[in-house]
């Protein structure tokens, strides 16, 4: 029988609730965080580590948590937890421009969130300098609907980055991954994703027909690509509709 515990830490000022499997806690969070110490403690230096899933499988709550779980012992490096949603292209060059997505010519306001409608190349620039330097890093608002740059400053020995893209096979994303000094994916089955995707746009206001509207004409595209198109990286787990995640 699974034990869960909830935890209450804070994010940017903001209080975050996650539940967590106690067993997965200690079989697979704790030595990724041993693995990921030994690993910076080789090379001597800053390590970049690339987390990778699709929409709604509850990557950025598990960043943040392992950024929290990293400060709770001092027998750990301390980890950053950071984002790839500053990375978007702002709103006003969204609103303005098209992206070709997967042979189809779109106006990007429609497609938000896919691969296309990121700044790769301020991207890659940041990923070229956050190995030697503390730099300022992008956040994406979610008040204003749009970038706000340099906004937190990357300090720690341990950068764990999440995104949807950053395993992608195709490039610019494949090429970005040099940067990185481990990797991890993160899968669920499908119909599971479809189903939270679409509670999340009804949460937000619309309707089942809306939201299941969206869910086809734009997240369903963007999970299907991040499961069928990703790289598996040094270490592949896999979300359960109890929200556990298993190590594959």
């Amino acid at each position: 029988m699974k034990e869960w515990k909830e935890y209450l830490f804070k994010v940017n000022g903001f209080e975050m609730t996650a539940v967590y499997n106690e067993d997965t806690i200690q079989k697979v969070f704790l030595p990724l965080l041993k693995q990921l110490q030994q690993l910076q403690k080789e090379k001597k230096e800053r390590i970049i580590v690339f987390m990778a899933a699709p929409p709604a499988v509850g990557k950025t709550t598990l960043c943040e948590f392992l950024e929290y779980l990293s400060k709770q012992d001092q027998e750990f490096t301390d980890i950053q937890a950071l984002g790839i949603d500053g990375f978007h292209y702002h709103s006003d060059y969204i609103n303005s421009h098209d992206a070709t997505v997967l042979g189809e010519k779109v106006p990007m306001k429609q497609v938000k969130g896919c691969p296309e409608t990121y700044d790769t190349e301020k991207l890659r620039q940041k990923l070229e300098k956050i190995k030697i330097e503390d730099i300022l890093w992008p956040i994406y608002d979610r008040n204003l609907h749009d970038v706000v740059e340099d906004q937190i400053k990357v300090t720690k020995d341990i950068i764990l980055i999440e995104g949807n893209w950053l395993l992608l096979k195709q490039e610019p994303w494949r090429s970005m991954q040099q940067y990185a000094d481990y990797k991890i994916l993160i899968l669920a089955e499908e119909e599971m994703l479809k189903e939270r995707l679409v509670s999340r746009k009804e949460k937000g206001g619309s309707s089942r027909e809306e939201a299941e509207a969206w869910y086809q004409n734009s997240d369903s595209k963007n999970v299907t690509r991040v499961l069928r198109d990703s790289l598996q990286g040094d270490l592949l787990l896999k979300v359960e509709e109890d929200n556990d995640y298993i190590k594959m």
